[in-house]
């Protein structure tokens, strides 16, 4: 709940909401640096020097769904708790899995879970998926409206990419990751700002055309369905944008920058994490940065690298984490929030 300061300010008061665990899967594939540098006919290196990006796990035969229930499972194996403790899944996702019924559905179904009445909904907000639905869900649980919800976000981006332009295709990977968070009473978890907003004026910027009603695929060319990207004015639309909103969300906190113990970022390139731990002024040792084993994942990027983070003990409670992403809209949002 936003309330005004003394000084004016407009201040979070906090929702007290933990996370419990998390959990993450990848494809059985792992794709190296040096085999895409040969599918495409580069010299061997090639891809690493311009991506940053050693290897990457990509789908075969595996779906998001499928790649969704496992990270589930992880994660409520880490709580030590069953699904009866567990009443609403959402799932946090940049792509469907097809196109109907919504994810959640289908992952709900993945698990197993046909017999028990859970609440599932999807919340979709491309690479900040995870943020959105975070924020959505601390609120829903802090208001006593759930006692618990399984987040979770799968996607297999590789499908959509152009397989010759290493610009896209040699950033992303596939994978899942879900995060259990319930109420924290009598602990001092909490979540303590959160904020998104939209550029819109780069809307065009980070895209797939094709698959809604205004380019159907029945109709749309085969290029409206791949991934399509303009780097440079996407990088300069959040560079200039970025600086600010870490500031008015850190005040909004009243944190200071240097309280924070961890930085978890979307992963969206290698150049855009050296690019956000120089404008924040942060030590390596306090980001977390998977991409160069893993990718961009898109919307499963953020929680995994926040999984990887917890299971490697970056962090212990107490903690203050920073989360921290900008995705197709152009959106930029973050979350401070006490582990």
């Amino acid at each position: 709940m936003l309330v005004e300061g003394g000084d004016g300010r407009i201040m979070d008061r906090g929702r007290a909401v933990r996370i419990v665990a998390t959990g993450a899967a990848v494809p059985g594939k792992r794709l190296e640096a040096e085999e895409l540098d040969r599918q495409l006919g580069l010299h061997v290196g090639t891809s690493f020097k311009q991506t940053g990006i050693r290897s990457r796990f990509l789908s075969t035969d595996e779906t998001a769904s499928q790649l969704a229930a496992a990270a589930c499972r992880e994660a409520l194996e880490r709580s030590g708790m069953s699904w009866d403790d567990v009443d609403c899944l959402v799932a946090a996702c940049a792509t469907m899995d097809q196109a109907l019924p919504f994810n959640a559905a289908m992952i709900h179904a993945e698990l197993g879970l046909e017999g028990r009445r859970t609440t599932t909904f999807d919340v979709g907000a491309s690479c900040l998926s995870f943020l959105a639905a975070l924020d959505v869900c601390t609120v829903l649980v802090d208001a006593g409206r759930f006692r618990r919800v399984m987040i979770v976000s799968a996607d297999i981006s590789t499908f959509t990419t152009d397989r010759s332009d290493l610009r896209t295709n040699g950033i992303f990977g596939d994978g899942a990751a879900a995060c259990l968070i319930e109420k924290s009473e009598g602990v001092e978890s909490s979540i303590l700002a959160s904020n998104m907003i939209t550029l819109s004026e780069g809307v065009e910027h980070c895209q797939i055309r094709a698959g809604g009603s205004r380019f159907h695929r029945r109709v749309a060319g085969s290029e409206k369905a791949l991934f399509q990207m303009r780097p440079r004015p996407l990088y300069a639309l959040v560079a200039r944008e970025l600086p600010g909103f870490v500031d008015r969300l850190l005040a909004t906190a009243g944190v200071r920058k240097e309280e924070i113990d961890l930085v978890v970022p979307h992963q969206a390139s290698h150049l855009a994490l050296q690019h956000l731990r120089r404008s924040l002024g942060i030590d390596r040792e306090r980001l977390v940065d998977i991409s160069a084993t893993h990718g961009n994942q898109v919307g499963a990027s953020l929680p995994t690298a926040l999984h990887h983070g917890l299971a490697e003990g970056k962090v212990a409670r107490g903690s203050k984490i920073l989360l921290l992403g900008s995705g197709a809209g152009v959106t930029i949002g973050g979350v401070v929030l006490i582990h």
